[in-house]
């Protein structure tokens, strides 16, 4: 059990000088959402802000991370597949599932979801990234902070 008075020994108050404007639309945006207030959404915002980050920064070190790549491509495109099919199999530890989309007759879209050491996961988008034909690469990973 949590102990509440622990938690707000922890704490810290500081200040935030924003635009009026901007204000009002992230206060409408909390209410949106149902936070319970703007201290919640702000640790929110810092957590998405320093997980990128965190990662990276320990891509050789032992942290496991999670994450998803998205990637669109030609299915079309000589050795793509066959490319695609061989970098997922060599990093197949890491990879907890995969989802492939027909968008057209030529465009596929994939994600895969993965699971692994930071510098397993930084590894295997770099392997992607050298596969001709793959046109856009969309990753987002996060550690538990």
């Amino acid at each position: 059990m949590l102990d509440e008075k622990n938690i707000k020994n922890n704490l810290t108050r500081f200040s935030i000088t924003m635009p009026q404007d901007l204000l009002d639309e992230f206060d409408a945006l909390i209410d949106r959402e149902g936070r319970p207030n703007r201290s919640n959404a702000i640790c929110g915002l810092v957590r998405s802000y320093i997980t990128p980050s965190r990662w990276q920064k320990n891509s050789g070190g032992q942290d496991i991370v999670y994450g998803t790549v998205t990637l669109i491509y030609d299915h079309h495109v000589p050795d793509l597949m066959r490319d695609l099919t061989a970098a997922q199999h060599d990093c197949g530890e890491i990879i907890l599932c995969s989802s492939h989309v027909h968008i057209n007759h030529e465009t596929c879209l994939e994600c895969i979801i993965m699971r692994g050491l930071a510098g397993e996961i930084q590894n295997f988008i770099d392997a992607l990234k050298t596969i001709r034909g793959i046109k856009n690469i969309e990753v987002a990973v996060t550690s538990d902070i």
